[in-house]
């Protein structure tokens, strides 16, 4: 298969590389920095997501920019499918207007590019995987979701309908659309728990305010192995949920965590301290609240999680998967 990735050099994106590569695929990259032979060899990528890949022939790079709807002609031509992992991160910095602005626009804008190429393409890969999130469905308490319920409300579920109505060009045209609505991915490389690690190994993990709110995960593997599933698997499309099909709670989660590193985990984080530290909107959207989410389309469509609970899931991070 011949397949396009957007966002490719993040977490997701470079493990997602190496298992399109295992599996014989030829990849081609979609870069924000100047390729070719005009490029100057120790020019900085525009951004860092989009650094050089030293295992991969830069002839498969094609330079595109979003936010201008700039993208090189030749970049999906001959492609099977396309997968968008494209966007700004989420936790990484206080939630400005500005910081907002980019969250939404880098989501929006890089999902609109390559929806609107693809219909205008006489031959048009057979598939877009467009990466969303379980914020869609907003802070639910305890209410189970899948992918039939409606969006909640936040800026998250703002972020995420509009990022997945931007879609609707390629999925109007006749092109299979999975919109991947992603849990938090457990990873020792990169995300939430790679910045969790030092405190609980140091003994000093805890619940994050009361510690009731619902965390909806999922292993690197899996995500990747849900990528895979969502690219080689004509029946699924539509918004999928790629979510381990047993979420906790972030208490449940910090026990976990504390066992499988043999610490203790006695101590809370408490909420004023988290608005504090990260800002009140991120500290309440992201940290606070929480989704109960299941992958119900994904389950039936024959997915075989290889680690659906926590346990396992952590067992493995840790060893290295």
């Amino acid at each position: 298969m011949r397949v396009v990735v957007a966002g490719s050099s993040g977490l997701i994106g470079s493990a997602l590389l190496d298992a399109l590569r295992r599996r014989g695929d030829h990849v081609r990259r979609l870069v924000r920095r100047t390729v070719g032979p005009d490029a100057a060899p120790d020019a900085a990528p525009d951004a860092a997501h989009d650094a050089p890949d030293a295992d991969h022939d830069a002839s498969d790079e094609k330079e595109w920019h979003p936010s201008s709807a700039s993208l090189d002609p030749a970049a999906l031509e001959a492609a099977d499918a396309v997968v968008n992992l494209a966007g700004a991160g989420l936790g990484d910095r206080r939630w400005s207007a500005e910081r907002r602005r980019q969250i939404l626009a880098s989501r929006v804008d890089s999902t609109s590019v390559l929806a609107r190429a693809m219909t205008a393409m006489a031959h048009p890969p057979r598939v877009l995987v467009n990466a969303s999130a379980v914020g869609f469905y907003g802070n639910r308490g305890d209410e189970e979701l899948t992918e039939d319920s409606a969006a909640g409300t936040g800026f998250l579920a703002e972020v995420c309908r509009a990022w997945e109505d931007a879609t609707a060009p390629a999925a109007e045209a006749g092109i299979r659309v999975v919109r991947l609505r992603s849990g938090v991915v457990l990873s020792r490389r990169g995300g939430a728990l790679s910045r969790q690690l030092p405190l609980f190994r140091a003994g000093l993990g805890g619940r994050l305010g009361d510690g009731r709110q619902w965390l909806s995960w999922i292993s690197i593997s899996d995500e990747i192995g849900a990528i895979l599933h969502a690219l080689d698997h004509d029946s699924l499309g539509g918004a999928v949920n790629a979510t381990a099909p047993m979420p906790l709670t972030n208490r449940g989660f910090t026990v976990s965590l504390g066992r499988a590193l043999h610490r203790p985990t006695v101590l809370a984080v408490p909420r004023f301290a988290l608005r504090a530290a990260l800002g009140a909107e991120l500290a309440d959207e992201m940290v606070l609240s929480g989704q109960r989410v299941f992958p119900a389309r994904l389950s039936a469509s024959g997915y075989e999680f290889e680690h659906p609970d926590i346990d396992a899931a952590l067992a493995a991070v840790l060893a290295g998967a």
